[in-house]
C-alpha cells in the first residue's frame, strides 16, 4: 500500500508539470492553430496544410499528454481516500499509483525531447571495428538489438545497404527507422562506440575477447527541411546488387553508389561523403533515397556543429564527445554498463532482445538539450 508521501509526491509533479510544460500557454495555442486548420481554402496548399497539421497535432499531443496524467493522479487521490473507507483494496490503489506513474514518467521523458530533430524519423548506421569476424559478428548483434527495439516500439525498419562479414556477421549495415514518433529523439543516445567484452566462440583457445563496433544515428529529413546540396560536388556510380533478388538484380545495375565531396565551414577541410543504396530493383527510386539518405548526413552535420557550439557557450553543462565509448556489453559478467550516465543492468539477454529503455530514459535525463 502507498504512503501519503507517495501520494504527495505524485501529485505535486503533476502540478509542476502543469506549470513547466505551460499547459494554459499551449491550450490556447492550440485553439489558434486549429482554429487555421477550419479555412475554406485551407487544402489549397496541401504541403503548406500539412505541415499546419503537423504543428496542430505536436502542440495537442502535449495537451493531452497532461490531461491523461492530471487524470490519472485524480484517480489516485479517490482510490487513496476510499480505501480509507474501505471502498477498494490496497491492491486497486497500488495498480492506480502505478499507472499516474508511469503516466508522469511519460510526459517528463517527453519533455527532454525538445530539439526539432527529435521528432523525426533516424538513419541508424552500424560499423565494425579491429577485430575480424568477432567484430562483424559483434555488429550483427546491434543489428539485431536495435530492430527487436524498433519492432517493440512499433517503428519500421527498412536496410538500404548491407556488406556482410567474411565469414559470419557484417561489416556494416545502413537502416532508416520510420512510421512512428521520435526514432530520432530516443536513439540519439546510441551514437557512439558500443564494446563486446565475451568468450569468443570464433576462438579455438576459448579466450575472452574485446570487440568494438561503432553506431551513428542521424535524422531523417523530410522535404520540409531546407538542406543545401551542391550539385557539383556530386557524382554518381551504378553497380550490381548483390544478394536477395532473383536474376534480375545480378543483371541489371541497379546498385546505386553517391559520392559527394563535403567542405567543413569551420575548417575548409573536404571529405568524401559515400552513400551506397541497393534498396530496391528500381535505379531511380535507389538514386531518391540515397539523395535523402545525403540530406540527411549533411543536416546531421550541421545540427551537431550547433550542438557543439552551444555545449561551449553553456559552460557547465557535461559535455558529450561524439564517436567516444559509450556502453560496454560484458557477457560472462552478466553486466551492460553505460559509461555516460553510469546506468547499469544485468540482465543482458533482454537488452540484446531490444530492451534499452532504460538506456534511453537515463541518457535523457542526463543530457537534457533545450530546443532553441
Amino acid at each position: 500500500m502507498i504512503t501519503q508521501d507517495q501520494l504527495k509526491d505524485v501529485l505535486d509533479r503533476a502540478e509542476k508539470l502543469y506549470i513547466y510544460l505551460k499547459i494554459g500557454q499551449k491550450q490556447m495555442e492550440w485553439e489558434e492553430e486549429d482554429l487555421r486548420t477550419q479555412a475554406p481554402d485551407f487544402w489549397d496548399d496541401p504541403k503548406r496544410a500539412e505541415e499546419q497539421m503537423k504543428k496542430v497535432k505536436a502542440i495537442k499531443k502535449w495537451i493531452d499528454g497532461y490531461n491523461d496524467v492530471r487524470t490519472k493522479a485524480d484517480e489516485l487521490q479517490l482510490a487513496f481516500d476510499f480505501y480509507k473507507e474501505e471502498m477498494v483494496t490496497e491492491e486497486e490503489v497500488d495498480d492506480d499509483y502505478q499507472k499516474a506513474i508511469e503516466a508522469i514518467e511519460t510526459l517528463e521523458l517527453m519533455n527532454m525531447l525538445q530539439q526539432k530533430e527529435d521528432p523525426m524519423d533516424c538513419v541508424l548506421k552500424i560499423n565494425s571495428g579491429a577485430g575480424g569476424t568477432e567484430a562483424q559478428d559483434w555488429a550483427s548483434m546491434l543489428m539485431r538489438m536495435y530492430m527487436r527495439w524498433a519492432e517493440a516500439h512499433g517503428y519500421k525498419v527498412t536496410i538500404s545497404s548491407l556488406l556482410d562479414g567474411d565469414e559470419a556477421g557484417i561489416k556494416s549495415v545502413t537502416m532508416q527507422v520510420e512510421g512512428g514518433e521520435y526514432a530520432y529523439g530516443f536513439l540519439k543516445s546510441e551514437n557512439g562506440v558500443h564494446r563486446l567484452v565475451r568468450v569468443s566462440p570464433f576462438n579455438a583457445q576459448g579466450k575472452r575477447m574485446t570487440s568494438f563496433a561503432s553506431v551513428f544515428v542521424s535524422p531523417l529529413v523530410d522535404d520540409t527541411i531546407e538542406v543545401y546540396v551542391d550539385p557539383a560536388k556530386l557524382s554518381w556510380d551504378t553497380f550490381r546488387s548483390s544478394g536477395a533478388g532473383g536474376q534480375n538484380v545480378n543483371k541489371v545495375e541497379s546498385g546505386v553508389r553517391l559520392r559527394y565531396w563535403y567542405t567543413d565551414p569551420d575548417t575548409g577541410e573536404e571529405e568524401e561523403i559515400l552513400i551506397e543504396n541497393t534498396e530496391t530493383r528500381d535505379q531511380p527510386k535507389n538514386k531518391e533515397r540515397a539523395m535523402a539518405l545525403l540530406r540527411s548526413q549533411l543536416y546531421d552535420r550541421a545540427m551537431k556543429k550547433r550542438l557543439e557550439a552551444q555545449a561551449k557557450i553553456e559552460a557547465g553543462k557535461k559535455k558529450i564527445e561524439w564517436g567516444s565509448q559509450i556502453r560496454s556489453y560484458v557477457f560472462d559478467d552478466k553486466r551492460v554498463k553505460d559509461h555516460r550516465t553510469n546506468y547499469e543492468t544485468r540482465d543482458v539477454d533482454s537488452v540484446m532482445n531490444g530492451k534499452l529503455d532504460g538506456f534511453i530514459k537515463a541518457y535523457l535525463m542526463e543530457f537534457p538539450v533545450e530546443n532553441e
